[in-house]
């Protein structure tokens, strides 16, 4: 494992699991611990006065920890992967297929199970989302080699997969992230059908889906909650 310091963030669903993980970081002497605002300043150790840590490198990983990948879950985890700076570990105690999809989208670099979370497997973990390297549970392999088979097949003849839907239950897919942009300028179903060469009812499929999952009330929602999320 490499000697090479890192800065690391720790987000939670709730204080006392983040105090958790970082017990298990604090005094690992390759990790640096970084307020999770992600300002870039240290987290001070117990019993530090505030304001007397030194400076530090900008923050690399972030380590989120979650029960099950809820929307509000979803959304934050969204946020961190999207940083250009830091690479993210989640810990979860559960993810269902579709989430996982999402999860990996989302371009997570490491995922931990709960129960499996030892300061070792975390540690190794931190290390290799900091060079970029997947770490992955093996049954959450399986699972995903799975998954993205039936999506293949599924891609092949347009139709739901077996075991789920074609897109993830948290956020937007790729093909519904098209639809909604061109929504938002100002194309009807018939031109946004053209565009993107697919039938009109494919369209409207897409839509019906993306607005029942995400209980979006119209089109307009839905454009605004692809600006607010960050996909258009």
């Amino acid at each position: 494992m490499s000697d090479t310091r890192i800065s690391v963030a720790v987000h939670a669903t709730d204080p006392l699991s983040r105090a958790g993980v970082i017990s298990h970081l604090r005094h690992q002497p390759t990790v640096e611990l970084v307020d999770r605002a992600g300002d870039g300043s240290p987290a001070p150790p117990p019993g530090a006065a505030p304001g007397t840590a030194p400076a530090t490198a900008p923050e690399r990983v972030a380590v989120m920890l979650v029960d099950r990948l809820d929307d509000p879950a979803g959304s934050e985890l969204r946020r961190l992967a999207r940083s250009t700076d830091q690479r993210v570990v989640l810990i979860a105690s559960e993810l269902r297929e579709p989430e996982l999809l999402a999860v990996v989208e989302y371009g997570v670099r490491a995922i931990l199970w709960r129960h499996q979370a030892t300061p070792q497997k975390l540690l190794r973990a931190v290390h290799s989302a900091a060079r970029g390297e997947g770490e992955l549970p093996p049954d959450l392999i399986n699972r995903l080699m799975t998954q993205l088979g039936r999506l293949r097949l599924s891609a092949l003849d347009g139709t739901p997969s077996a075991g789920g839907t074609l897109v993830p239950t948290l956020g937007m897919a790729p093909r519904e992230v098209d639809v909604v942009r061109l929504i938002a300028e100002g194309l009807d179903t018939k031109q946004i059908s053209e565009k993107l060469a697919y039938s009109e009812r494919t369209v409207k499929n897409v839509l019906h889906a993306l607005m029942t999952r995400l209980q979006l009330q119209n089109r307009a929602h839905a454009v605004a909650y692809a600006l607010r999320e960050g996909y258009i």
